[in-house]
């Protein structure tokens, strides 16, 4: 499997997976994605099999501590000195999934705002997935009063370079 970083020229399959993988309500629109690609093509994770957009992560970076819905309407908030990774969605195609897809691209994630000195990540998902996001050592903050997208209730996730899994600062 290739990872990669999105292009224009991936607009159309990203649109496609997003529409697969969210309700529309939660679901990016094709307009947003253009917009996101703009801003932050380069915080894109997308992989492919065989020339074919399985599975993709993206999220821009901000010096905001909290991801809020505003964030998903407006890529030009993206700050590529920000301290904060946001991960806006995990999405992989239906008959790709449960094959560790999404985990190499979360990872690979992961890797990036280590090495580009971020201070961690934040994302957002369903009740069902924090113990999933607590393998890559994700927190669970809770449910998030900052955002609402979808009409959903978001469980905020951190994980902060700072803090062991557990919470307690390094020596």
């Amino acid at each position: 499997m290739n990872i990669r970083y999105a292009t224009m020229a991936d607009l159309d399959d990203i649109a496609s997976v997003e529409s697969v993988c969210f309700p529309v309500l939660e679901a990016a629109t094709k307009e947003e994605f253009e917009q996101r690609i703009k801003y932050f093509g380069n915080h894109f994770w997308l992989m492919f099999d065989e020339g074919k957009l399985i599975a993709f992560v993206d999220g821009f970076v901000t010096d905001e501590a909290n991801l809020t819905d505003e964030m998903y309407e407006n890529a030009s908030m993206h700050n590529e000195n920000g301290a904060w990774q946001m991960i806006f969605g995990v999405n992989t195609l239906p008959e790709y999934r449960r094959c560790g897809y999404a985990k190499e691209l979360i990872k690979k994630a992961i890797l990036d705002a280590r090495e580009q000195n971020r201070r961690g990540l934040v994302l957002t998902c369903k009740e069902s997935l924090v113990p999933y996001y607590s393998k890559f050592g994700f927190i669970d903050e809770g449910i998030t009063d900052k955002s609402t997208h979808g009409n959903v209730l978001w469980h905020q996730m951190r994980l902060d370079f700072e803090l062991r899994n557990n919470g307690v600062k390094q020596i």
